[in-house]
């Protein structure tokens, strides 16, 4: 299926904010034709106007894919436009955080193909990672041509079920802002041991960004990589004592953290 069904049939792309954008973008340039993508989007940017798609007009009766781009609270008004393609052969992709396959089900008919997916802020640069999982009336084909769409931005996997999706947005949908967190409190305990705040700042972002690219390309896992750095009674192992301190270091920290973010997760879904 994958490019020429989807070219064949069309693309459906409700809502092109940032996400929907990455995305787009990914495929136009990995040669999906402009005119075999539909965009809805109320406030078009300059770049998606100039793109040559075929914008806020009447959708195929039969496309091969919506991919549901908009924020959750717009849900309740965009989807049920589009209940005529419910019921059939049109899977509909969500990247909606929080948004289940059930709310899908309930305002599109029950036998609609339904795939959930979990992307994270760093596809804006392709670098994301996805996590999907679909509904029984998602065949295996339909979760191939997904998971060749979301590729465009970075990784995909496949999840047991629906059920650990709050646990992914606990690690990889939040996990940015704490490697966000983490930059700012590096370079200020640079700037505490006399750096100058935009040295302190310029360490701690590249230290971040190369100790992670280091991780993906090695091979070796990341226990490993902590092992090569630090040399015995080192200044890396001093750090380390306090950072992996099992009552008060990283370990019991990102746990609750990972915890919390997943609770808060299940609560927002279950309203």
């Amino acid at each position: 299926m994958q490019d020429g069904e989807i070219a064949r049939r069309g693309l459906v792309l409700l809502g092109c904010g940032k996400m929907g954008s990455a995305m787009l973008e990914g495929w136009l340039k990995r040669g999906l034709p402009p005119a075999s993508v539909w965009v809805n989007d109320p406030n078009p940017s300059d770049w998606l106007q100039a793109q040559g798609v075929h914008l806020n007009e009447a959708l195929p009766g039969d496309p091969a894919i919506v991919l549901v781009a908009v924020k959750p609270q717009m849900m309740a008004d965009a989807l049920p436009t589009l209940k005529a393609l419910g019921d059939g052969t049109t899977l509909f992709l969500s990247v909606a955080a929080g948004v289940q396959i059930a709310t899908y089900e309930s305002m599109l008919g029950a036998q609609t193909p339904v795939i959930r997916a979990m992307p994270n802020t760093p596809a804006a640069v392709g670098q994301g990672i996805t996590a999907i999982a679909g509904n029984p009336q998602s065949t295996e084909t339909q979760m191939q041509m997904a998971e060749d769409l979301l590729s465009a931005v970075g990784e995909v996997v496949r999840l047991e079920g629906e059920e650990q999706m709050d646990a992914v947005t606990g690690v990889s949908g939040s996990g940015p802002a704490y490697v966000f967190h983490m930059i700012e409190s590096l370079a200020k305990a640079g700037e505490a041991q006399g750096l100058a705040p935009e040295l302190a700042m310029q360490l701690a972002k590249a230290t971040v960004a190369g100790a992670g690219a280091l991780a993906m390309q090695s091979g070796e896992d990341p226990a490993q990589l902590r092992r090569n750095v630090t040399s015995p009674n080192g200044t890396t192992q001093a750090g380390l004592e306090v950072l992996m301190d099992e009552d008060k270091g990283l370990p019991p920290l990102m746990k609750a953290t990972v915890a919390a973010a997943a609770h808060r997760s299940r609560e927002l879904a279950n309203g």
